[in-house]
């Protein structure tokens, strides 16, 4: 079973994964982005679980919480 992250580790996991996934600049330019102007976090899940049931994002919703 996977261990559940606490906020520092989520963080820290997150940052790697950005600078992985980026390289440093671009992460940076990301999250200064993030900060700096408003979400819209509607248009964001709209892209997200475009095409998906509701039962699809339950049922992998809950997988992930049992782990």
């Amino acid at each position: 079973m996977m261990q559940r992250l606490d906020d520092a580790e989520l963080k820290v996991a997150g940052i790697e994964a950005l600078n992985k996934a980026l390289g440093a600049a671009d992460a940076y330019r990301f999250m200064t982005l993030l900060h700096n102007e408003t979400t819209d976090y509607v248009e964001i899940s709209r892209r997200l679980y475009d095409g998906q049931s509701i039962d699809d994002i339950f049922d992998r919703a809950k997988t992930q919480w049992e782990g």
